[in-house]
């Protein structure tokens, strides 16, 4: 058995759409969940209305993250409950930085231990991929959200996004790279503005920031 791959996982994407009855949808992804929806909208652009993408990257072709946080991501250890607390400021910033105890619940909510294998597979399920070349090809209004405090995706790779995703919106916020979920009550209502919107322009939108 082998990985599956960012190339081959939007075909997969768009059966689940069609097995849930859905023409189209809005997309979202945060961190390897972003380079996936970058991935589907490219190669299945019908299907994506409005686009997300949280803490992201374009790939292998990204401005690397803190050396530390990248030899972190490198061990499954981090997910574990009596692990995960110590390294959660230095791996994630933001607001994990003051309540490292935090990321072990985010962490564990809704997911069961991870394997050394399932984890190294999820690692090689981007191995070699990049978005970089494809990004100008993205013609669905997006959204690019980033923290100033990310210590894996330094939120220059957002500005590289931007700048290449013709029809997008780049908002820098005052956290890291789980605040999406931390903060949920401050980022949320830009996400829900965003994809509640009927018309944008067609050129691109500047660049904003958000505080908490």
């Amino acid at each position: 058995m082998v990985p599956y791959h960012l190339w081959t996982l939007a075909p997969l994407l768009s059966g689940l759409l069609d097995q849930l009855g859905h023409q189209q949808a809005d997309v979202l992804g945060v961190s390897w969940g972003g380079g996936l929806a970058q991935q589907f909208a490219v190669r299945c652009p019908s299907r994506v209305r409005r686009l997300v993408l949280v803490a992201t990257s374009p790939g292998a072709l990204m401005v690397p993250g803190h050396p530390r946080a990248l030899l972190r991501i490198l061990t499954p250890r981090r997910h574990r409950r009596g692990y995960a607390p110590g390294i959660a400021g230095e791996l994630y910033g933001g607001s994990v930085r003051d309540d490292p105890p935090l990321a072990r619940e985010l962490l564990h909510a809704t997911t069961r231990p991870i394997t050394t294998k399932g984890y190294h597979y999820q690692l090689l399920a981007t191995a070699g991929w990049t978005s970089l070349p494809l990004l100008p090809l993205v013609r669905q209004p997006t959204l690019i959200l980033a923290g100033d405090d990310d210590p894996i995706i330094p939120q220059l790779n957002a500005r590289i996004l931007h700048r290449l995703i013709p029809r997008s919106e780049l908002t820098i916020y005052h956290g890291g790279h789980l605040d999406l979920v931390t903060e949920a009550g401050h980022l949320a209502p830009l996400v829900e503005a965003f994809l509640g919107a009927e018309t944008q322009s067609a050129n691109r939108t500047g660049t904003h920031s958000a505080g908490r």
